[in-house]
């Protein structure tokens, strides 16, 4: 049985280091799939090069998905919600192009994937011991610096199951954060409402927005949520002030169309006792980007 990570890219170089050097010890494969076009459609270079990560770079598949989704909404001005719709269409083209470099594997190999800022915590969890079709890690979330986070948010981030339950990689990452009772009918007609789910608890971090202000302001524009960043008139001065602040804009708990929905937000200094072990161990070399 072989663990495979898969992941997607834009220009996260530091985070991908990370997440190598975390999940190395535990994982045979890293697949990385990156796209011609960033999320709001532009169109962009390739960032991922194998040789900034030596050590991994046997362990390394890199894809890149070269062309747009088919099914786009085209016309010459488009609405806040049609630009969402199009990046979904982008990004659920972009995980699914992963599954073309699955053949080689085989049906009882264990697919992980997630953002490349959501890192399972595979220290305390083997899958050999895994008698559950879907695993969810429950994940604590951190934001803009390695110790600042919610404590009380759980974010369920990487998902995994065996190549044999795979449909597709955008199915996977959408399955309901729960295990439903086989009593349920409706679990026969959802691919998302499963009835045989592991939750790890103290699964993982999600290392959210661990860029420069300049990075965060160019991800804002180009990823799914860059139609609600342009039209709260967003800047790269109140990106500064909300890091200076320790602050989120926007309401993780509120409803997705909530009036409360942008609330902020005040982040936390969290124990660097609670980071990955690489991290810890290497403590002096993320010293830019641990929260006084």
């Amino acid at each position: 049985m072989k663990v495979i990570d898969t992941t997607t890219f834009f220009e996260e170089n530091m985070m991908m280091d990370i997440r190598f050097n975390i999940l190395n010890p535990y994982v045979d494969k890293f697949i990385v799939c990156e796209s011609l076009f960033t999320h709001s459609g532009k169109r962009k270079k390739i960032n991922f090069n194998l040789n900034d990560y030596p050590k991994f770079k046997d362990k390394i598949i890199h894809l890149v998905l070269e062309k747009d989704p088919e099914n786009l909404i085209k016309k010459d001005s488009l609405s806040a919600h049609e630009k969402r719709f199009n990046s979904i269409l982008r990004i659920r083209a972009q995980r699914n192009y992963i599954k073309n470099s699955l053949n080689e594997f085989s049906s009882e190999d264990y697919i992980i994937h997630s953002d490349n800022d959501e890192i399972p915590n595979l220290e305390k969890f083997d899958f050999r011991l895994n008698s559950k079709k879907f695993v969810i890690f429950n994940q604590k979330i951190f934001y803009y610096k390695l110790n600042l986070g919610l404590s009380d948010l759980n974010w369920f981030g990487s998902k995994a199951c065996k190549l044999k339950y795979l449909k597709n990689i955008d199915i996977l990452r959408n399955i309901k954060n729960r295990q439903y009772s086989y009593l349920r009918i409706d679990t026969l007609f959802s691919q998302y409402k499963q009835n045989s789910v592991k939750i790890v608890n103290d699964g993982g971090w999600h290392f959210s927005n661990l860029k420069t202000s300049e990075g965060l302001e160019n991800k804002y524009l180009n990823d799914e949520n860059h139609a609600e960043y342009e039209l709260q008139n967003n800047s790269l001065e109140k990106i500064n002030d909300n890091i200076k602040r320790k602050i989120v804009p926007y309401n993780y708990k509120a409803k997705k169309n909530s009036v409360n929905r942008f609330d902020e937000t005040k982040l936390e200094k969290i124990d660097t006792a609670k980071l990955p072990k690489y991290i810890k161990n290497n403590i002096m070399d993320y010293k830019d980007w641990i929260a006084s």
